[in-house]
């Protein structure tokens, strides 16, 4: 069994590998002109909260480049559970899936496809420090600017950049606005704040990716009688609003705890939804028990 000593192991042509794994070649049209999509997924204390959600939308997202998808999501899930399996028990873990175009020039081939499952170690952030943004200069693209309805890879060199921009600002991360200037997430998070007990976030508008983990704090907190709205969010409001936090699949529920010049607690609806969302990830319900 493996352990967190492990830097990675990959299925890839058909086989597991332990270690780093070269998979494009220079040949390969993802590697010039970045027709590849990922998901990604978490393993933590023997459970992995919608795994089957995450391989099912890797498969949206290569059609969403127009790739034909080598494995169904079933396969994915099989084989993810299988590489988990590999790990101890309190192994936190980052499941990846991949697929990416091998052939074609600006369009690629689109049944010349690839695909690889990576699955490596990865502590899960410490509630208690949270983290701090600001607000970034980089706004995303529009649907018609960019691949935005496919978690395309080629998207993330931007959310790098303000990222980096932040932390050159002394900040840990970024919120970043649409085309138009309102709110849309930060550079790898969906974003939520609270304001008198109710929880507001931005509605999905093509710009940025209605996440998973956001859909599943959202129908936790309002099962649990909190009111949540979906709307569109001035950036003034997040200096305004009594507490501010993130969802997000590889962080999971997290507080900002400074946001420019305020210092933030974290506030009621986060202590919630996280709390709640632990306790969806343990009951079993929409979710797929790590099989170790």
């Amino acid at each position: 069994m493996l352990d967190q000593s492990t830097s990675s192991i990959c299925y890839f042509q058909g086989r597991w590998h332990t270690g780093p794994v070269p998979l494009y070649s220079s040949e390969d049209n993802a590697s010039w002109l970045a027709n590849a999509v990922f998901d990604g997924a978490r393993a933590f204390e023997g459970v992995a909260p919608d795994l089957d959600r995450h391989c099912q939308r890797i498969i949206r997202s290569a059609q969403g480049l127009k790739l034909v998808p080598t494995k169904t999501w079933e396969e994915i899930h099989a084989l993810a559970l299988e590489g988990i399996a590999r790990f101890h028990p309190d192994t936190p873990l980052y499941v990846r899936p991949m697929f990416w175009a091998t052939k074609g020039n600006v369009i690629p081939v689109s049944d010349a496809t690839e695909f690889a499952l990576v699955i490596l170690p990865e502590p899960l952030f410490d509630p208690a420090k949270g983290f701090s943004a600001c607000l970034s200069p980089y706004r995303r693209p529009g649907p018609e600017q960019a691949p935005t309805h496919a978690k395309a890879a080629c998207l993330y060199p931007l959310a790098g950049l303000a990222a980096r921009e932040a932390q050159t600002r002394g900040f840990d991360n970024a919120l970043m606005c649409d085309p138009l200037g309102q709110v849309a997430e930060f550079t790898a998070q969906n974003v939520m704040i609270g304001r008198d007990g109710v929880c507001h976030t931005p509605v999905p508008n093509g710009t940025f990716l209605n996440g998973i983990t956001r859909q599943r704090v959202i129908g936790l907190l309002r099962d649990a009688g909190i009111e949540v709205v979906e709307r569109t969010i001035r950036p003034a409001e997040i200096l305004e609003a009594d507490e501010v936090f993130s969802t997000g699949n590889h962080s999971k529920v997290l507080p900002c705890l400074r946001y420019e010049s305020r210092t933030l607690e974290p506030g009621p609806i986060y202590r919630q939804a996280r709390a709640l969302y632990w306790e969806f990830a343990h009951s079993g319900r929409g979710a797929a028990a790590a099989a170790r």
